[in-house]
C-alpha cells in the first residue's frame, strides 16, 4: 500500500536521520518523486528523493523531544544564573519586537516565548520572498525597537559556492528585507535587526545592516533561537552594549550558528515606581 507522505515525520537515510522533518509536499521531477521537507525543530527547508525517506516512529520522536527539552532546560538554567537584579523602585519599558516569520507554526511558538517573557511583540506570518516588499510599511505601522526576519533557509550546493549569496534558498530575500528596513531606520541602535534561519549567508546579512544574523558556519539553528535572542535584547539596557557572547547563553545555538556586532540595548528604566498606583483599593471600585 502506497505511503501517504504528507505531514509525516521523517528523516533522511543519507544523513542518518539526524534531523526530524515534516513532509510538506511531493513533487514529480524528471528523475523521480521528491519530498519537500521542513524541519520540525530547526529552521531548515530541504528536499529529498522519496527513496531516501524513513518514517520516524514514536520512540525516535520521543528521543528528539527529550534532547530538545534538555537544551531548553540548560538554556533556562543559564539565563537564571545571569539574571540581573532589578531596582524595586523603578519600572521598565522593554523594547517592542516585530517578528516576521516565513513559517506560521514556528511563529506561534515564538510568540509564546515573547508572551512568557513579557516582551512587547507583534507577529506577522510572511513568506520569505515577500518580506522585502512588506517590511517598510510594517515598520512605519508598528514602530518596533527590534526586528526579527526569519523563516526557513538552506545552502544549495548545486547553485554555487558557499560564498555566493544566490546559492541559498532564502538568504537573498532576507538580505533585501534588511536593506529595505535600513532605509526606514538606518541607525544600528535605533532598530536592532535579527535576520536569518538555518544555514543563512551570515556575512551578507551583517553587511546589509543586520545586528545579529545566522549562520557563520552555515549550520542549523533552532526554531526558537530568534525569539530567545530578541527577548534578551528587549531587556538589555540602553546603557549597555551587548555582543554575541551575551546572547548565546540564552539560546540553543553557539557561535557557529549565530553571530553579531556590538549593539546597544533597548530597555529603558523609569522612576519612580509606586506600587500604590497599581494596587486595587476600595475607593477605586464603582
Amino acid at each position: 500500500m502506497p505511503v501517504d507522505w504528507i505531514s509525516q515525520f521523517v528523516g533522511r537515510k543519507s544523513y542518518n536521520c539526524d534531523v526530524v522533518f515534516v513532509v510538506a509536499a511531493i513533487e514529480e521531477r524528471e528523475n523521480g518523486r521528491y519530498a519537500i521537507l521542513y524541519g520540525r525543530d530547526i529552521r531548515l527547508v530541504a528536499d529529498a528523493p522519496i527513496e531516501d525517506l524513513e518514517l520516524l516512529d514514536e520512540e525516535r520522536l520521543a528521543k528528539a523531544d527529550r534532547q530538545n527539552k534538555e537544551m531548553k532546560e540548560n538554556r533556562a538554567k543559564s539565563a537564571a544564573e545571569k539574571e540581573r537584579k532589578t531596582d524595586a523602585l523603578s519600572f521598565h519599558l522593554p523594547g517592542r519586537v516585530l517578528h516576521l516569520d516565513g513559517d506560521e507554526r514556528y511563529l506561534k511558538k515564538c510568540l509564546k516565548i515573547y508572551k512568557e517573557a513579557n516582551v512587547p511583540h507583534i507577529g506577522v506570518h510572511c513568506p520569505e520572498k515577500e518580506m522585502a516588499d512588506r517590511i517598510q510599511e510594517l515598520l512605519i505601522r508598528y514602530q518596533p525597537q527590534i526586528l526579527v526576519l526569519t523563516g526557513h533557509d538552506a545552502y544549495l550546493p548545486a547553485q554555487g559556492k558557499k560564498s555566493e549569496l544566490n546559492a541559498y534558498r532564502h538568504s537573498p530575500s532576507f538580505v533585501n528585507a534588511v536593506k529595505n528596513a535600513r532605509k526606514i531606520a538606518p541607525s544600528l541602535d535605533q532598530l536592532v535587526i535579527f535576520a536569518g534561519a538555518c544555514q543563512s549567508h551570515f556575512e551578507s546579512l551583517i553587511y546589509a545592516g543586520a545586528n545579529i544574523a545566522s549562520s557563520p558556519l552555515r549550520v542549523n539553528i533552532h526554531a526558537l533561537d530568534p525569539a530567545y535572542a530578541a527577548s534578551i535584547i528587549s531587556f538589555t539596557s540602553i546603557h549597555s552594549m551587548f555582543t554575541v557572547e551575551d546572547i548565546l547563553p540564552h539560546t540553543l545555538a553557539d557561535d557557529n550558528g549565530i553571530g553579531a556586532i556590538e549593539t546597544r540595548g533597548v530597555l529603558r528604566i523609569g522612576m519612580p515606581y509606586k506600587k500604590e498606583m497599581y494596587a486595587e483599593t476600595q475607593n477605586d471600585s464603582s
